[in-house]
């Protein structure tokens, strides 16, 4: 008789300094489970823990966005199966308890039952670069709002004689000349007020520098990463950026247009129940930043395309009011936008250096 290699079902419980791992056999038995340090040579024990047990079919992480991003991109390096895993649920948490081998059994376990199926992000190519420059333009955008918003509230509450010089500028003069108050005396509200204004105006000007930057860097990497998600009527740097962000470095993993729509919460949701059938619902879930881009589109669209005015046209003759309208057209551009993403990314066919240095140093 031929000797029977045993198939070992992984699953991780990511922390920051450390994560812990728990194997299943294929009927669901407990092999064991242990933890590791959060680096590459922890990533390399556990994966060699794993192995040691049989044939790694799959491992199930926890966050693979978050503190599981790294090991979950040394197990694709590794040719493993990585599947997202989303946290326990809770109703099961409260009757049997919460520890870290727990949760990562029922990771493992959800992985063997065909519960999570989500194949994560890659996060190895110019779309991870594109998300990456995207969070520092949206905290320099929140900071540089902030700040205006207390100029104006310094200004209003200022003492007169400053008041005056200012309260009728328009933002960017009110700003400049901000930055140019000479200050003496910090002790007297006058000179606290000046103190303040110059340092709250040299901060706007400082990020508008910074955002600026980043809209360059940005404009360039979405460009040469998808040009025809681009060239789609209504689709900005910005607005192509955030749905590239949602979609990640292999969009592939979605399966269909259909799944990117349920991802950016523009699938109707089936709400039949009883005697009322063929009932849907608005899809609240979702990536909402993906959904405000849609929403922007659809809003350029019906402002310049004469197709989208004479569909709104056509369904609110037929009794659909504007909203449900615009939910239909964002359903339609998400299959538009999936189609051109697939298009572009398909063209990157040579393995990222990401991955090839995680292999030599695996």
């Amino acid at each position: 008789m031929t000797e029977t290699v045993p198939v070992v079902t992984g699953g991780v419980d990511t922390h920051k300094d450390f994560h812990v791992a728990a194997a299943l056999d294929q009927l669901g038995r407990v092999l064991g489970s242990r933890q590791f340090p959060t680096s590459l040579a922890g990533y390399r024990a556990l994966l060699t823990w794993l192995r040691h047990f049989g044939q790694v079919t799959a491992v199930g992480v926890e966050g693979t966005g978050a503190w599981g991003a790294g090991l979950a991109r040394f197990l694709a390096a590794q040719e493993v199966e990585v599947v997202e895993v989303n946290r326990p649920n809770r109703q099961a948490r409260r009757r049997r308890g919460k520890s870290d081998p727990a949760d990562a059994e029922a990771a493992a376990r959800a992985v063997l039952a065909g519960d999570a199926q989500g194949t994560p992000k890659a996060a190895t190519g110019t779309v991870e670069a594109i998300r990456l420059l995207r969070v520092a333009r949206r905290s320099a955008m929140k900071a540089r709002t902030q700040a205006a918003n207390q100029i104006h509230s310094v200004i209003d509450t200022a003492p007169e004689q400053l008041r005056a010089g200012l309260i009728g500028l328009k933002e960017h003069e009110r700003i400049a000349k901000a930055a140019r108050l000479r200050v003496t005396d910090t002790s007297a509200p006058l000179g606290a007020a000046k103190f303040t204004l110059v340092s709250l105006a040299k901060r706007w000007v400082a990020l508008t520098e910074e955002i600026a930057m980043l809209d360059v860097r940005l404009a360039e990497l979405v460009q040469s990463a998808a040009p025809s998600l681009i060239a789609i009527q209504g689709v900005g740097v910005e607005t192509g950026g955030t749905l590239l962000a949602a979609a990640g470095d292999n969009p592939d993993r979605l399966h269909s247009e259909r799944s990117y729509a349920a991802l950016c919460g523009s699938s109707p949701v089936d709400a039949s129940s009883g005697r009322r059938q063929d009932r849907h619902r608005l899809n609240r879930g979702g990536d909402r930043q993906a959904n405000c881009a849609l929403y922007l589109i659809v809003l350029n669209r019906l402002a310049w395309d004469q197709r989208t005015k004479d569909y709104m046209a056509r369904r609110t003759a037929e009794g659909k009011t504007k909203k449900e309208v615009i939910r239909c057209l964002k359903r339609y551009v998400a299959r538009e936008v999936y189609n051109a993403i697939i298009r572009d990314l398909a063209r990157t066919t040579e393995p990222p250096a990401a991955i090839d240095d995680a292999r030599k140093a695996a």
